[in-house]
Formats: structure tokens, sequence, C-alpha cells
């Protein structure tokens, strides 16, 4: 509950805020942070904060997240990750808006539990993320950032043992959700 009424203050106050401002684009070199709405409604987190000059950007990333078990193997559940991540994204307009392109490297610490027995396993992985969005701008400052991505598994634990069952993070891994963000 306490995610959700940070989420609505953030939502709430930031665009108030950005009223005030001047226009996002006078500056040479700016920042951000962003949140992720995905994370969020599935009990977990996400933050990012970013510096970027002209149509580049450099993000640096945390994520609790619980993915559904929709999205893993039948025999297992409760998968659990703590992801990391340094992201380069490039705009194809100027003002960080309309589309854009981003990839770097991405570690996860994950723990998952079989289904048959009970069993917790914890293992890491680094991934490479490859993902495209769209930026719209709201009051000059905000912003808000549909996208979607794929995270290919590089390295790391290739066949965990949980319990008498083996689990295998998938190569490719897709994602899509939505940013908001702020621009300082």
């Amino acid at each position: 509950m306490k995610k959700w009424i940070l989420l609505a203050l953030l939502c709430y106050s930031i665009p108030t805020l950005a009223q005030n401002r001047e226009d996002s684009t006078t500056a040479e070199w700016q920042a951000g942070v962003e949140l992720d709405v995905l994370p969020f409604a599935l009990g977990g987190y996400f933050g990012a904060s970013w510096i970027g000059k002209d149509r580049f950007r450099l993000r640096v990333l945390t994520a609790n997240v619980h993915k559904p078990d929709i999205t893993t193997d039948r025999a297992f559940t409760h998968h659990h990750i703590y992801a990391y991540a340094l992201v380069a994204d490039y705009f194809l307009k100027p003002g960080w808006k309309g589309w854009w392109v981003g990839t770097g490297p991405v570690f996860w610490q994950s723990s998952i539990i079989s289904k048959s027995s009970g069993a917790e396993a914890g293992f890491h992985n680094w991934l490479w993320n490859g993902s495209v969005g769209h930026h719209f701008p709201i009051k000059k400052r905000f912003y808000f950032s549909p996208w979607a991505g794929l995270s290919f598994r590089i390295a790391g634990n290739k066949n965990t043992a949980v319990g008498p069952d083996h689990f295998t993070l998938p190569v490719v891994n897709p994602e899509i959700s939505v940013k908001m963000g702020f621009i300082f």
C-alpha cells in the first residue's frame, strides 16, 4: 500500500512542480529520474536516474520484480528478481521527445521456488537489453514513456538445481511497461 501512495504522490506533485520550470530543451546537460509502473503493480519497485546531452542519455537503474507465474516455466513459482542496469539511450528527436532506442548490460539476482518440492534456489545472470519506447512530454518537465524490450541472457547460471528440478532462465526475456519521469 505504501508503494501505491508514493506513486500517487509522485504523479500528483511532479506536474505541479514542473509548471514553474523553464522549457527542458534549454540546458546543455540535463538529468532526470524515472519510475516504472509494472514493478509497482506487481508488488516491487523500479527507480532510475539519468544524465544526458543532446539526443543521448545514460541511465542507471534498479528494480525489484515479482514475475507473474504465467511468465515462468509451469514447474516453478515465485520468480523474484533484483535487477541492476546501465543503459545508453538515443532519441530520434531533440528535447527528450518522441521515439528512443536503448541498450546496455543488466544483472539479475534471482530466486525461484519449485512447485513440486517447495524447494527454493537463488541464481544470477548477466543479460544484454535492447529496448524502444516513446516519450510523451506533459507540463514541460514531466513525461510518460511506454516501452518494450528484450533482454538476452549472456552469462551466469544456466541450469539451476531447485530441489529435484532444474530451472533455466530463457535466452530471450521480453518486457513491456510504462515509465513516468521528471527532467530537472
